[in-house]
């Protein structure tokens, strides 16, 4: 049976929606109040009995803390953090999910006018149908590294975004996916296609 939030026809915008991300992405609270116990449970996590180095721990949770407050004041509204390894090598991805901030998409505006906008400025955009969410938005960008603030790394950032228009509403969804493994960036992109596509509204 198919969603009714699929139809160009529904009436009311969805409550909710839900995400399937991978096991081992750690899920770091955005709430002001929680923030400091969510980033101490990942630090402890990852930091298991390495307590020779209490100074890159430090410096990972203060990190972690600069990341979660911009994501928060960026409108976000969850932001997931990788764990997962490849033998000994991190493979290091991020999800933020938030709303835009005021102003930043127009009112009333469809993804066939915010698309032919986006490509205006020369952004690698694309037309794309979520299984379960409906027709979106799909950004493609690739950054130059900037070590200050990806821990000494100097690998060009991959960074797919998904603008997700809500049914019966003029609001909109926004998965920013992130990783700087430039030399995995093809199977990461692979991977956070297939984690949008979970998305559903509730």
């Amino acid at each position: 049976m198919s969603e009714p939030w699929l139809s160009e026809d529904a009436q009311d915008p969805p409550n909710d929606y839900n995400l399937i991300v991978p096991d081992g992405w750690f899920k770091l609270s955005l709430d002001p109040d929680e923030r400091d116990r969510s980033i101490a449970a990942l630090a402890q996590q990852q930091f298991r009995g390495m307590d020779n180095v209490p100074h890159l721990k430090d410096r990972v949770m203060r990190e972690l803390q600069k990341t979660a407050k911009d994501a928060y004041q960026a409108g976000g509204i969850e932001l997931y953090l990788s764990t997962l390894t490849i033998g000994s090598l991190p493979l290091s991805s991020s999800l933020l999910v938030s709303l835009p901030v005021p102003g930043a998409m127009p009112p009333g505006a469809d993804v066939h006018t915010v698309v032919a906008t986006m490509r205006q400025s020369g952004a690698d955009v694309a037309l794309v149908t979520l299984a379960a969410a409906g027709r979106s938005i799909r950004e493609l960008r690739t950054d130059v590294a900037d070590p200050s603030v990806q821990l000494g790394s100097t690998l060009p950032t991959t960074t797919v975004k998904y603008y997700i228009p809500v049914p019966a509403s003029d609001e909109w969804l926004i998965l920013s996916f992130s990783t700087p493994l430039d030399p995995l960036a093809k199977q990461m992109t692979e991977l956070f296609d297939a984690v949008a596509g979970t998305l559903h509204w509730t």
